[in-house]
């Protein structure tokens, strides 16, 4: 499993993939963030899904690049969803026969010269996407359950990259807590619009350990601070002596 987060806010857009690889009872690291940049224009891809199936999509699409240009990111989007469908044909019926599901889910994002503004695309494992805008400014794949809270009530598209970021963090540290199978280091990277550069950073635990510590305070505090009048009306039931709130 692996938790990977793309953000589109009006000033640019956020990149996250934790970097966990779980087989069986092995745990390795492995970049699940790619970036290209190429003919002015830059873009990012993460997947969530079989880590075979995603190298040899991954691989496929590199070398369509060498030979192909693209002026606007959906015609890349569809290009890596050719290369998806390619690997499906070749690999799914051993892979199925095998026990495994063929599986991949991509978020690409990043703008090309063509494109007017930056993009954010969820391309799905038969190879069609969506487009991400107004309304639904993020998507996360994997185990993406746990983070989903913090962006609902934080993010919107006027966001500052700066708090798009804050809260991509929190997303995915709330994952981390509860599930065994989302761990660091972490990649990001960053687009600001209009710029066709690419920024890419990887943290460690111990690079965000006194942020994660912080937030753990935050909320304990925030908790303390609710208030508990409502609750009067149900521990008002209880036999024997209240507790105070």
């Amino acid at each position: 499993m692996t938790y990977c987060l793309g953000i589109k806010v009006k000033e640019g857009l956020i990149a996250l993939a934790d970097t966990r690889i779980t087989s069986g009872t092995e745990t390795t690291v492995k970049k699940k963030l790619t970036t290209v940049e190429k003919d002015g224009g830059s873009m990012f891809i993460m997947t969530s899904g079989l880590r075979s199936v995603r190298d040899k999509a991954v691989v496929y699409f590199n070398e369509v690049t060498e030979t192909q240009t693209y002026d606007k990111l959906y015609q890349a989007v569809n290009a890596f969803g050719e290369q998806v469908r390619r690997v499906a044909e070749e690999d799914r019926a051993t892979l199925e026969k095998a026990g495994f599901k063929f599986d991949l889910n991509t978020i690409i994002g990043g703008q090309l010269k063509g494109d007017d503004e930056h993009k954010l695309f969820l391309l799905y494992p038969e190879g069609n996407w969506v487009e991400l805008g107004q309304g639904a400014p993020f998507v996360a794949i994997g185990n993406s359950g746990h983070g989903k809270a913090i962006l609902n009530r934080t993010i919107d598209e006027d966001s500052g990259m700066h708090l798009a970021l804050k809260a991509a963090f929190l997303s995915f540290d709330s994952t981390r807590v509860s599930s065994n199978n989302v761990d660091f280091p972490i990649d990001i990277a960053l687009y600001r619009k209009d710029t066709f550069k690419l920024v890419e950073q990887r943290y460690t635990q111990k690079d965000m350990a006194s942020i994660s510590a912080q937030w753990d305070d935050e909320l304990k505090a925030a908790l303390q601070h609710i208030s508990g009048d409502w609750m009067e009306k149900a521990f008002a039931k209880l036999p024997g002596v209240k507790d105070e709130v």
